[in-house]
């Protein structure tokens, strides 16, 4: 099979949907993604999405972003970052996405390693807030066309151009409802290539929670962008760099761990041990309380320790986060009574495919945005609610340089 495009984007996430919504008009753009389109780690961001709040706020929030990095932060990006977050809040706010406001004005909250409160949110589902609003704006473009259950399986490459990729029907391997794989393998029988010709070539495929036992990602996020660009000699930073968030809901159960929020230590939730004793300051750097939480398990001989929201008002917890809440209950918590079980998990990639500026690989026409690409903002450890606003400036000026 051959599809024919002007641009094919690997990824349906908040970088790959941008990066539709950014680029002209009037090219044919091909989307695809190995799920379906909802399935898509975007959609799982509870905290929020950072912004600098006045001229005052760019060196606190370009120091906290670097301390946070433990100072590997390429400076160069983080400045982008930082400089560019008001224009992508005003155009969210176009494209429909609702931020929580008080008589006409931002709330802000505030998370881990933040100096202060700069983090805009909608409930605790901000990732989906965004996601799904920027996936309506995409659906409404004639110029898009999205193919689901379809997985990139390599790149094509002219005279160290990048000129396509190919890709296959997976829809017999993931099942959409519970997004796990149907069988533990590919099927024997030989499947149809698909060949997708494009003059630019976006990838924002995610990151590689699904080779983790324990992680907050859709387990179908298995670094498939980073395989083939180690294969083909594409410029590679980083992949040690794997960030593993404090909290996640304990359960002996296999599969996706439900993450808790960073925000809900920023309002007040404390952190205990087996003695029901606070250990650590919550506002510490995630792989600090990361560590600190290891320690305590280790000490314990438990498997996680536990995270009490009674600090936090019932009204602001069934405002502000009224999933996580709900979420608890079906697991046979009421967080506004009793302390829940938490343990750390697999989160997110700081490593990836290095890019440039303007999220050029080393490859000629190749681009890679979001959690696959590696642009040095988040350093050695990313700072919390930064993944959104980097993937989506970032997935920007990719689309601005091809643009050009």
């Amino acid at each position: 099979m051959e599809i024919y495009a002007d641009i094919v984007i690997v990824g349906s996430g908040v970088a790959g949907l941008y990066s539709a919504l950014k680029l002209p008009k009037d090219k044919k753009i091909v989307m695809l993604t190995k799920s379906d389109v909802e399935s898509s780690d975007s959609f799982l961001a509870q905290g929020g999405i950072c912004v600098q709040r006045d001229e005052e706020d760019y060196e606190s929030y370009f120091e906290d972003t670097m301390k946070a990095g433990h100072y590997e932060n390429r400076k160069e990006s983080v400045d982008i970052m930082i400089r560019g977050s008001g224009a992508v809040i005003q155009d969210l706010v176009r494209y429909g996405v609702r931020f929580e406001q008080e008589n006409g004005k931002f709330l802000y909250t505030r998370e881990g390693a933040h100096s202060r409160p700069r983090i805009l949110f909608h409930e605790d589902i901000t990732g989906k807030e965004i996601t799904s609003t920027l996936l309506q704006r995409v659906k409404e473009l004639s110029n898009v066309t999205i193919y689901e259950y379809t997985a990139m399986t390599d790149i094509m490459e002219q005279d160290g151009v990048c000129t396509g990729i190919l890709a296959e029907d997976v829809s017999d391997i993931w099942k959409a409802e519970e997004n796990l794989p149907l069988i533990q393998s590919k099927k024997e029988h030989k499947k149809e290539q698909i060949r997708i010709h494009a003059d630019y070539t976006i990838l924002a495929s995610g990151g590689i929670g699904g080779k983790y036992q324990h992680s907050t990602n859709f387990p179908h996020l298995t670094g498939d962008a980073v395989e083939i660009a180690k294969i083909h000699g594409i410029r590679l930073e980083h992949l040690d760099y794997v960030q593993i968030h404090p909290t996640t809901l304990y359960s002996p159960k296999p599969g996706r761990r439900f993450l808790i929020s960073e925000s809900v230590r920023g309002e007040g939730a404390v952190l205990l041990n087996h003695k029901k004793e606070r250990f650590v300051d919550e506002l510490l750097p995630r792989d600090v309380v990361t560590q600190a939480i290891y320690e305590q398990m280790e000490e314990s001989g438990m498997d996680h320790v536990w995270l009490s929201m009674k600090p936090i008002p019932r009204e602001k917890i069934l405002k502000h986060f009224p999933n996580i809440y709900q979420h608890c209950l079906e697991e046979g918590y009421d967080v506004t009574k009793e302390c829940i079980p938490v343990v750390p998990a697999q989160h997110y990639f700081m490593g990836g495919i290095w890019v440039d500026s303007d999220s050029r690989t080393s490859t000629e026409r190749l681009y890679a945005v979001g959690e696959t690409s590696c642009n040095g903002v988040h350093g050695a450890n990313r700072l919390a609610s930064n993944s959104l606003l980097e993937s989506l400036v970032f997935a920007g000026r990719a689309a601005k340089k091809i643009g050009e």
